[in-house]
C-alpha cells in the first residue's frame, strides 16, 4: 500500500514571461514551517490555489517560516496574494492584517487591508543579499489573515498576472513545473473524496481484490465526521436484508450518536457492552458534534485505509481535471495543496465521493442544484416554482470552562453586530449554525465560511464584552471553531433513477435495492431571529418520519458517463429525498456498495450499469456478506 502524503516545500529561480524578469515565485502553503497557520483549499477551483489561513480565533498565531536561496544581491519588489476577507460586507476593520518579514525585517506594508477580491498587493522594495533569505508570515490579529503566495523580482516596472487563466499559466512557470503532470499509475478504481463514503468505497473494493486510489484533498480522511468538521455519525446500519451492510462503517467509525442509541436499546451484545463500557469510562465521547477532536476517530480510519495492500492513499490532492474518451473517464489530474504539482492517474473504474460532485462535474456528468418543482417530482414538500434554495454549510464551533476570567478582543465593526435581543446565549455552535441556504456552495463557499466566521466572533464578543449575563461567559474560551464547512448539499449527479421523497414514505420497492436508509427526511430551512436584518446563520429542521428504506443501487451511478460510480451527499436524489441519504453511516453504507460493485465490474469487465442489467446476482451476495471488520 502506497501512502503519498504530497509535504514538503519547493521554490525555484526562474525566467519569468519576459525575458529579463529575474523572478522568484513562492508559494505561502508550502512554507517549511506553517508555525500555527493552517491549510485552506475549499476554494482552490475559484481562486487558483490553497492558501495560509491565520486561524487563531483572536489570538495572533505563531509565524509560518521558510528558507529561499538567491543568486545574488539586489534590490527586490514584493508582491504578496492576499485579500481583506470582510470587505465583501463593506465593513471597516480589516481583521486579517499580517506582516511579511525578511530576515526578521518586516515590510513597512500591512496585508491583508484592501480589496474583496484575491489580488497582488504592493509590498514595496526591500535590498537582499545573495545566500539564505528567510521569510516570516506574522500574523496581527488571529482573525483569518490569509497569505496565497509571494514574489520577488529585481523589475521594479513588474506586476504579477491577475486573471486566474494567465495566472495558472504564470505559476506553473514560476515554479518549474512541467506542461505535463507527473505519472501516479493505473488502477482499476479510482475513488475521489475521503470521507466516510469514499473511504467504505475505496476499502471495500480493495479487499475484494480491486487495484485501488483513493484520492483526498484534505490532512485527514473522514471528510464531515473527521476533527476538522466534527459532525457525528447518524443512521443506523445492520439493517434488513442486508445485515452485514455497516461493518465496514463500523470499523472505521468513531461511536456515533445513534450508536449509544442502538447500544442502549439492546444491551445484550457484545458490541452493545462495549460501547456503554466506553461511554461510561470516557462521558465526554457521547458529544455528537462538534465534540472533543478523539471522537471522531481520525486515526482509526487513517489505520483502515494504510492497512489495506491493494489501496493507495495519496492525501492533500485536489482532483482539478478529468480526461475522457467517449463516454468513459479514463484518467484524472490532482494537484497537491501543497506543493501545487500536479499527478495524473489513469483507471477503469471511478467513484465521485467528493459530496460536491466534483469529479462528476469535470466529466460532464448530468447533475441537479436546488429544489425541484413540484410539478417535476410530485413530492409533497417539493415547492410550487424550482429555485436555488439548497440545505447550508455548518461551521460549528465550542468553548471551555477555565477556571479564571479570560478576555476576547472586541470584533467591532467588521463582525456582525449583536445585541440582547439579536445575539445567542451558547457555549456552543451545533448543527444549527448554518449559512449559505441561497448561495453557490461550491463557488461562494470562501464567502460563506467567513460570513458564519463573522457571525461566531460577533455574537462572541457579545457575550464576553457587553452582555448583561457576561459574568456567565467570563470564564469560557473560545476553544475550537471548524475553518473547513461542513456542507449537506450542492451538486446532486444523475443516475438511472433519481429517488423522490414519495418513494421513501411510501415505501416504494425497487428491484435493485441496496443499502437501507433509515434517518427522517430531514430538511433545513434558514431562520432569522426577531430583530436580526442579517443574512440568516440558524437553520430549523422539518422532519418526515420514515421506515428502514433501501435505496435503488440506480442511484449510484451516472447516466451519461459509464464508468463513474458516486456515493455520499452527491447521489441521484431529489433535494428532498436527500434529507434522508446524506447522514454520516447512510453514506458510508453506500459507499460500500460502490466499492462492491467496482468489484463487480472489474470481475466481468463491465460497467456499472450492466451491474443492474446481467450481475446483480453478484452484488447481492456480496452485500450480503459484507466487507467490515468491526472490533466488538
Amino acid at each position: 500500500m502506497k501512502s503519498l502524503f504530497l509535504t514538503g516545500f519547493l521554490v525555484l529561480h526562474i525566467t519569468g514571461f519576459c525575458q529579463n524578469h529575474k523572478t522568484i515565485f513562492v508559494e505561502a502553503e508550502s512554507f517549511a514551517n506553517c508555525g500555527g497557520w493552517v491549510i485552506d483549499q475549499q476554494s482552490m477551483d475559484v481562486m487558483g490555489s490553497s492558501y495560509l489561513l491565520a486561524h487563531g480565533m483572536g489570538i495572533p498565531v505563531p509565524d509560518a517560516e521558510t528558507t529561499i536561496h538567491l543568486k545574488k544581491n539586489g534590490d527586490y519588489h514584493i508582491w504578496v496574494r492576499t485579500r481583506d476577507w470582510v470587505a465583501p460586507w463593506q465593513v471597516e476593520g480589516a481583521p486579517g492584517k499580517f506582516q511579511v518579514l525578511f530576515n526578521s525585517k518586516a515590510l513597512s506594508t500591512t496585508f491583508g487591508t484592501r480589496s474583496n477580491d484575491w489580488h497582488w498587493q504592493d509590498g514595496g522594495s526591500i535590498r537582499l543579499n545573495k545566500g539564505p533569505v528567510n521569510i516570516s508570515l506574522h500574523d496581527l490579529t488571529g482573525f483569518e489573515g490569509r497569505c496565497d503566495a509571494i514574489l520577488l523580482t529585481t523589475d521594479q516596472d513588474f506586476s504579477p498576472p491577475g486573471d486566474l487563466k494567465t495566472l495558472t499559466d504564470f505559476r506553473r512557470q514560476a515554479l518549474g513545473f512541467p506542461e505535463e503532470p507527473e505519472d501516479a499509475g493505473d488502477y482499476d478504481f479510482i475513488v475521489v473524496g475521503g470521507g466516510m463514503a469514499g473511504i467504505c468505497a475505496a476499502v471495500s473494493a480493495a479487499r475484494l481484490g480491486c487495484k485501488v486510489a483513493l484520492i483526498q484533498n484534505r490532512p485527514v480522511l473522514g471528510g464531515n465526521n473527521s476533527s476538522e468538521v466534527r459532525v457525528g455519525l447518524s443512521g443506523l446500519i445492520y439493517q434488513e436484508p442486508y445485515t452485514n451492510l455497516g461493518s465496514l462503517v463500523d470499523e472505521i467509525g468513531g461511536i456515533g450518536h445513534w450508536t449509544l442509541w442502538e447500544a442502549q436499546r439492546d444491551t445484550a451484545s457484545v458490541r452493545s457492552k462495549k460501547i456503554l463500557e466506553i461511554i461510561e469510562q470516557y462521558p465526554e465521547k457521547k458529544e455528537h458534534n462538534a465534540g472533543p477532536p478523539a471522537n471522531y476517530a481520525d486515526d482509526k480510519k487513517l489505520g483502515v485505509v494504510q492497512g489495506e495492500e491493494n489501496l493507495s492513499l495519496f492525501l492533500n490532492t485536489h482532483v482539478l481535471s478529468a480526461e475522457k474518451v467517449g463516454n468513459r473517464i479514463v484518467s484524472v489530474t490532482g494537484r497537491s495543496i501543497i506543493s501545487g504539482k500536479e499527478y495524473k492517474f489513469r483507471g477503469k473504474l471511478f467513484a465521485d465521493c467528493t459530496g460536491d460532485g466534483n469529479l462528476g462535474f469535470l466529466a460532464g456528468a448530468d447533475f441537479r442544484v436546488g429544489r425541484e418543482a413540484k410539478s417535476e417530482t410530485g413530492e409533497p414538500r417539493a415547492p410550487v416554482k424550482s429555485d436555488q434554495l439548497i440545505m447550508g454549510t455548518s461551521v460549528q464551533w465550542n468553548s471551555t470552562r477555565m477556571d479564571r476570567p479570560l478576555a476576547f478582543p472586541t470584533t467591532s465593526p467588521w463582525s456582525v453586530r449583536f445585541d440582547e435581543q439579536t445575539s445567542v446565549k451558547t457555549t456552543k455552535g451545533d448543527w444549527d449554525w448554518e449559512t449559505g441556504a441561497q448561495r453557490d456552495q461550491v463557488r461562494d463557499i470562501e464567502v460563506i465560511r467567513d460570513y458564519a466566521l463573522r457571525v461566531i466572533y460577533g455574537n462572541w464578543d457579545f457575550l464576553k464584552n457587553r452582555s448583561i449575563e457576561k459574568d456567565e461567559f467570563a470564564r469560557h474560551k473560545l476553544t475550537w471553531v471548524a475553518y473547513i464547512g461542513g456542507k449537506r448539499e450542492s451538486r446532486r449527479l444523475l443516475g438511472e433513477v433519481v429517488l423522490r421523497e414519495q418513494d421513501i414514505l411510501e415505501g416504494r420497492k425497487f428491484p435493485d435495492g441496496s443499502f437501507t436508509t433509515t434517518w427522517d427526511v430531514d430538511l433545513h430551512f434558514p431562520v432569522r431571529k426577531d430583530g436580526f436584518t442579517g443574512e440568516p446563520f440558524q437553520s430549523r429542521a422539518d422532519m418526515r418520519k420514515i421506515y428502514p428504506y433501501q435505496v435503488p443501487y440506480r442511484c449510484l451511478y451516472s447516466r451519461n458517463v459509464s464508468n463513474l460510480l458516486m456515493a455520499g451527499r452527491n447521489i441521484s436524489v431529489t433535494h428532498v429525498a436527500l434529507g434522508t441519504v446524506r447522514v454520516q453511516r447512510t453514506t458510508g453504507m453506500a459507499g460500500e456498495v460502490v466499492g462492491m460493485a467496482a468489484s463487480v465490474c472489474i470481475n466481468h469487465n463491465c460497467m456499472p450499469g450492466d451491474v443492474y442489467e446481467k450481475y446483480f446476482s453478484d452484488l447481492d451476495a456480496l452485500m450480503s456478506l459484507g466487507t467490515g471488520n468491526p472490533d466488538w
